[in-house]
């Protein structure tokens, strides 16, 4: 709506009451104000290292303590973009449901990971990377490895499991990825990474934003997962390492901050505050203040478009390889819509377990981390590779 527009209608409304006013109060704002302020890793894990593979590559782990009695190795795969963090509540979650040890890794080119060649994404350049950092952490007595991937993290799993690379795999955790749907999704990848914004004033801002715009939807999993995919635009470290935060920077207010989904379309403007004259429009010269300037403090850790050539090599032919594994095998998906045909006829033989987990989006395990341990928990018991550790709801395959 114009400011013409608005100020004709605005000429049309009866007079206000004196000493009242429309909307809402400013004590009700600022009792909705959130706590954005970010959590530290060892809130979640017990033990991160920097694990020296060979001289082009160190990456960084995080895991869990050791099961009071013996149990599998959950190796966990991030999607793109994310990091190791990601897996922080679910991994809270599921160790004090079965008696297991967590592994969280930053791929290449992500969180805190070093190699020589970070824009070096193929399926098996991280499967090898995967491999290699297993026989470097146990070179004897590896125990039995349960791989969980998310989304792009998922994709790079199967390719691991369908590669063979280490020889005590016992089973593949699949979440919300799937090869029909992934492969329609690649082409309005590149759009909706142009509408993230590219930089971010400060890590609450960033958070902010994170639960705003709808990409996690558990602000307490924000809070831990998304200072790991950003880095100081001046010092080039991840956020991470900044923690924690003062706290004049933790209660940095952040009330003026607009954030928008990332597909949504805005009015010409959005209708004044009440009471707040309309003002009209003005040419200004684009100019870099200070004030500009300070809001660029922070940027994403991966550019994840420069990474499109690898897309299809990720997702071609993922159906067919999952089917074929001869592992235990489960797909955890956000939407039963988003199942192909391969996976559909696969899933009506009984070559897999699915589980469809309602109100949440592409983040599943960030969303609804203690619904997800409950269900990979229940699978891997039935699967007699885990014992329980804990009282928790055994969730049935379902769609």
């Amino acid at each position: 709506m114009s400011s013409l527009q608005r100020t004709v209608l605005k000429g049309r409304l009866p007079p206000t009451i004196p000493g009242t006013r429309i909307g809402r109060s400013d004590s009700f704002k600022k009792s909705r104000v959130r706590d954005f302020k970010p959590s530290l890793w060892s809130e979640f894990f017990a033990e991160k290292e920097d694990v020296q593979v060979d001289e082009k590559r160190l990456f960084r782990i995080y895991r869990t303590k050791q099961p009071e009695k013996p149990g599998p190795l959950l190796l966990l795969l991030h999607g793109g973009g994310y990091s190791a963090l990601t897996w922080a509540h679910f991994c809270t979650e599921i160790t004090n449901m079965i008696h297991c040890q967590c592994l969280s890794i930053d791929l290449r080119g992500h969180g805190d990971t070093v190699t020589d060649d970070d824009d070096d994404l193929s399926a098996d350049t991280l499967a090898k990377d995967i491999g290699d950092l297993l026989l470097k952490l146990y070179p004897t007595n590896m125990p039995p490895v349960y791989v969980v991937g998310h989304s792009m993290g998922g994709a790079i799993a199967v390719h691991f499991a369908h590669l063979e690379l280490i020889p005590n795999l016992i089973g593949i955790t699949v979440i919300d990825v799937v090869e029909g749907t992934a492969m329609e999704a690649l082409a309005s990848m590149q759009s909706f990474l142009r509408s993230r914004p590219q930089y971010f004033k400060s890590i609450p801002n960033a958070i902010e934003w994170c639960i705003r715009s709808g990409q996690i939807r558990n602000i307490d999993s924000a809070k831990v997962s998304m200072p790991g995919q950003i880095i100081n635009c001046t010092t080039k470290k991840l956020a991470t390492n900044e923690l924690p935060l003062a706290d004049d920077e933790s209660a940095e207010d952040t009330a003026n901050t607009k954030f928008t989904h990332p597909f949504s379309i805005s009015e010409d403007e959005e209708v004044a505050d009440e009471g707040e004259e309309p003002k009209s429009p003005e040419f200004k010269r684009p100019t870099t203040t200070a004030t500009e300037e300070n809001t660029k403090k922070y940027t994403w850790r991966i550019d994840l478009s420069k990474s499109e050539k690898y897309w299809v090599g990720w997702f071609s032919g993922l159906s067919e390889k999952f089917l074929n594994l001869r592992l235990p095998k489960q797909l955890l998906l956000a939407s039963i819509d988003g199942l192909d045909k391969a996976l559909t006829v696969g899933q009506m033989q009984g070559r897999f377990q699915m589980q469809v987990l309602a109100r949440c989006g592409h983040a599943v395990h960030e969303d609804r981390p203690h619904e997800v341990a409950e269900v990979l928990s229940g699978y891997l018991i039935r699967n007699r590779v885990a014992e329980t550790a804990g009282e928790f709801r055994c969730h049935m395959p379902a769609c």
